[in-house]
């Protein structure tokens, strides 16, 4: 098997230029490279990518922790991820942890073993002391914001969007507000939610707080609790737009009308939210992840907001 002596003795060239040509390296003469990547081909030539990334002591590789990836929110975030990765010629690692706490540690440890330059946390199911030792073996970057000078993060103000969509729904004049979440009280998007709803509204039934929401499926099922109770919503904030979605369907299906008899509004302005033209809080989650592969590549540990919008539509 050919290896890197071989290719340069047959391209007359020296070995480190050999070795530039094949990492990229920007200051080799045209001529050179021609003549390098004639042998390369002439052999069939395939270099070991973890002897490569042993010698440059880098992997062009970052891992994105996240929970799963059957949700709009993880996949925007994704999506911005990729986005990036793309342009800079980065290899991204998808590492699901379903919030198993030994599984994302696992991940973690790739840092260690050098099998990854970075992560990109989007949610995390470990407390941040458990996190920052990792931050040693390389860079760390969250979607979420951290006050820890260890972790960089790229990050939007939930709690401000949740205080604010909570104020338009009272400035309606509504004051039986429902709400749906992903996960409950251990999560802290649903810690942020409950706190907002009762700065603005007080204390709420418990029967008010729907969670394991996902999907469309979801959606139904929160609308039928909701809506066949006798607590009766006159407003539901969904923590996304295809829960937004399957409570449109199953009021209009039961003949509530929407926006007068029950306003709706969900989250991350999603195509199927767009479509039936529902209300929604759209946290630019494709940015936030395009904004976290910059801090990792740049191993920045600085805090960075990208600012949410609330689009209100036909559902309000």
């Amino acid at each position: 098997m050919a290896n890197i002596n071989d290719i340069a003795r047959r391209a007359g060239v020296s070995v480190s230029t050999v070795s530039r040509v094949l990492n990229h390296h920007p200051y080799v003469s045209q001529l050179k490279k021609a003549a390098v990547q004639r042998v390369i081909d002439e052999l069939d030539y395939v270099p070991n990518r973890s002897a490569v990334d042993l010698i440059r002591k880098e992997t062009r590789s970052f891992g994105v922790i996240m929970p799963y990836n059957n949700n709009q929110a993880f996949d925007q975030l994704l999506h911005g991820i990729l986005n990036r990765s793309v342009e800079r010629d980065y290899t991204v690692m998808v590492l699901p942890t379903k919030y198993n706490t030994e599984k994302e540690l696992s991940y973690l440890n790739k840092l260690k073993n050098k099998q990854l330059d970075g992560i990109i946390i989007t949610s995390r199911a470990n407390s941040w002391d458990a996190i920052i030792p990792f931050t040693k073996y390389g860079a760390i970057v969250a979607c979420e914001y951290t006050e820890h000078p260890e972790i960089g993060c790229a990050y939007m103000d939930r709690y401000g969007s949740y205080l604010e969509t909570f104020q338009i729904l009272k400035d309606k004049g509504h004051s039986h507000v429902a709400f749906t979440t992903a996960r409950g009280e251990e999560s802290n998007s649903t810690q942020l939610t409950i706190k907002a709803y009762q700065q603005i509204f007080g204390n709420f039934p418990p029967e008010y707080h729907i969670k394991d929401c996902y999907s469309i499926a979801d959606g139904v099922r929160a609308a039928q609790q909701l809506l066949q109770s006798e607590l009766n919503p006159t407003a539901i904030y969904a923590n996304g737009d295809e829960v937004a979605t399957g409570i449109y369907k199953y009021a209009r299906s039961i003949g509530i009308g929407v926006p007068e008899d029950l306003a709706i509004i969900g989250q991350e302005n999603q195509p199927v939210g767009i479509g039936l033209e529902l209300s929604t809080v759209d946290h630019q989650l494709v940015k936030v992840g395009e904004l976290a592969f910059d801090l990792t590549i740049e191993k920045s540990k600085e805090k960075v907001e990208i600012p949410y919008r609330i689009i209100l539509r036909q559902s309000i």
